[in-house]
């Protein structure tokens, strides 16, 4: 390919930062300066957003930057494996997985998380519970 059509392409670049926290150091600032995108915008942007998220809550941003370096962001909901460390009110995950549990999540926990998820990614979820 030339150099004229690689050009002319979006870049899509893949965040993970905390709710509120964004700030133009790393990870934020080199990941879009790179790419010719001011930082300190994004970050503007990306606070105000998330402003209703309890702050530090990690939530993912796809920042597609355009060949005229500007951009557009789109915001998902936090990863569910967080979700699920937040209700069973554990710091970190199991060093021996499916050997020592770490923590228990109710049922409740887990609709609760099914309808974040639903309402944020648009996903029908299903749960069959046997009584």
């Amino acid at each position: 390919m030339s150099k004229k059509a690689t050009a002319a392409k979006n870049v899509l670049v893949k965040l993970i930062v905390g709710a509120g926290q964004a700030s133009p150091q790393p990870p934020v600032g080199p990941a879009l300066g790179s790419k010719g995108v001011k930082a300190i915008d994004f970050c503007k942007d990306f606070n105000a957003r998330t402003a209703h998220y309890t702050p530090g809550t990690p939530i993912p941003a796809l920042v597609t930057v355009r060949p005229d370096r500007s951009f557009q962001f789109d915001i998902k909901s936090p990863p569910t494996a967080w979700l699920l460390m937040q209700a069973a009110g554990i710091e970190k995950g199991s060093p021996e997985a499916g050997k020592k549990i770490v923590g228990k999540v109710s049922l409740k926990h887990v609709y609760e998380i099914a309808k974040i998820k639903k309402t944020v990614c648009e996903i029908v979820m299903f749960c069959a519970v046997e009584i």
